[in-house]
């Protein structure tokens, strides 16, 4: 690995441009299909004669996919060619699309969502592709970042797009705008990134994925019916979390004994991997709630909070949280390439508790001005910082002969985070709640969240420098 102080293997602008613009192209086709639908979901209820249930299952489908695909895409892509999976993975995005365009039912919609999902790892595989173009360090933690900010959302746009197609043509015409970015994606990966490999590139270990794929599988399901609380089938939920528990101890008990494991036994155990994917977890289950959720109700609730509008929430709370992300990401690279990306995280994470502080208090007298200084604050300190040194983390920390374990791994820490956010952080609102109050709801969720990320910033303190790290690697530790 080169060293992040170095500076003499910069790339030129003519150089990079092509490689950041084709990569961001990518990015944009799986952020559209993660982020473009949200306002048209009434719409799809609509056209398709379907319950708000129904709509919302093919979202669950379509995210619980992108982590499933997210644990071996990368790991794939390094043994047969990155260029070669990713143009593949956009093409199949974009027949995922085109079904959902067509679809006459809603059966038909699950199906072409659960396609769709393929692009799920797109991100992280973005970012170890760019590695490979970019030997900089510095340059790298810049780009990374540029590219990592996307990640949170298009700065709103996306999302307003997708509600002015809903409303002009329906909402297949948003499945049609994806398919088209989809493949004007796959032009741009063919045509400007060069190929690329592992060092090593033995047999896929498809042994280990299945039990993997079962494990976070039934847990992500797990959480989505935890989520419902007194709606939820309890039983199902220990049923599926028993599953998901026997099938990662499976997991691990057959990497422990295959000639080329998707991931060793001897990497699991090294923190370069539990304390990033701890910290992953703990970070996402802290925030993604809170932002996501507990805010923008809280500015929607007309008895004790702040009494907005459906359609003017999202203008104080989802969009500034999104744009001032969005903006830091590059300020973030620079300091990464100067601070390091575990000491630009720790910031991040203060930063957030800080901020889920003040919402705590927000929650107490709520108003529009109070709500837009959250979502600006920690769409910095979150989205800005601590969300893409996650990300970068994921890619400088991961050993030369399997680059792409450990960004996939990171993925599915995400998507766990976020589903155990609303379980945990909704479910300890809903007990507040009951016992002293909706407004003390809201302040004992939120300061769930903040205590999660104190958690987070411990377990941050775990994760190795890079620079250890591959040190370590050369010694043959």
């Amino acid at each position: 690995m080169t060293s992040i102080q170095s500076e003499k293997d910069r790339l030129s602008t003519g150089q990079v441009l092509p490689v950041v613009l084709s990569l961001l192209a990518a990015i944009f086709a799986f952020q559209l299909n993660a982020s473009m639908l949200s306002p048209a979901l009434a719409t799809m209820e609509r056209e398709l004669q379907a319950t708000t249930a129904e709509i919302g299952l093919t979202q669950t489908a379509f995210f619980t996919a992108a982590a499933l695909f997210s644990l071996f895409m990368p790991r794939w892509g390094d043994l047969i060619g990155r260029r070669k999976v990713m143009i593949g993975m956009l093409a199949v995005t974009a027949i995922g699309c085109a079904i959902s365009a067509l679809a006459p039912s809603v059966l038909v919609l699950f199906i072409g969502r659960v396609i769709q999902g393929v692009a799920g790892p797109i991100v992280p595989m973005s970012l170890i592709m760019l590695r490979v173009e970019v030997p900089n360090g510095k340059q790298y933690a810049l780009l990374m970042a540029v590219l990592a900010s996307i990640n949170g959302g298009i700065a709103g746009i996306d999302a307003l797009a997708g509600g002015w197609l809903a409303a002009n043509f329906g909402f297949r015409s948003i499945f049609w705008v994806m398919s088209a970015v989809c493949l004007i994606a796959v032009a741009a990966v063919a045509f400007f990134i060069r190929e690329s490999k592992a060092v090593e590139t033995p047999p896929m270990d498809w042994k280990g994925v299945v039990p993997l794929v079962f494990a976070l599988g039934a847990t992500l399901i797990a959480l989505n019916e935890a989520g419902k609380l007194g709606a939820a089938n309890w039983t199902m939920v220990a049923i599926l979390l028993v599953v998901g528990a026997v099938g990662f101890v499976v997991f691990w008990n057959i990497e422990k004994k295959v000639a080329h494991p998707l991931v060793s036994t001897t990497y699991m155990k090294q923190r370069r991997t539990w304390a990033l994917l701890l910290t992953t977890t703990l970070t996402m289950t802290g925030v993604f709630a809170v932002m996501n959720g507990l805010i923008p109700n809280l500015g929607q609730d007309t008895n004790i909070g702040a009494g907005l509008p459906a359609d003017t929430v999202s203008w104080v709370t989802l969009t500034p949280y999104a744009f001032a992300g969005l903006l830091m990401g590059p300020v973030s690279g620079k300091l990464a390439g100067r601070l390091g990306y575990n000491r630009v995280l720790q910031i991040g994470l203060i930063g957030t508790v800080i901020g889920l502080g003040v919402a705590i208090l927000t929650a107490a007298t709520p108003n529009l001005f109070l709500l837009l200084f959250i979502s600006i604050f920690v769409g910095i300190t979150y989205a800005g910082m601590t969300n893409i040194m996650l990300n970068g983390l994921g890619i400088v920390l991961s050993p030369q002969d399997n680059p792409g374990y450990l960004p996939g791994m990171n993925s599915g820490a995400f998507n766990l985070g976020a589903g155990l956010s609303f379980a945990v952080l909704f479910a300890a609102s809903t007990i507040v709640t009951d016992k002293a109050g909706p407004r003390a709801g809201y302040m004992g969720g939120i300061a769930t969240g903040a205590v999660i990320v104190v958690l987070a910033l411990l377990a941050s303190l775990l994760i190795p420098k890079p620079a250890e790290v591959h040190a370590s690697d050369k010694g043959g530790n």
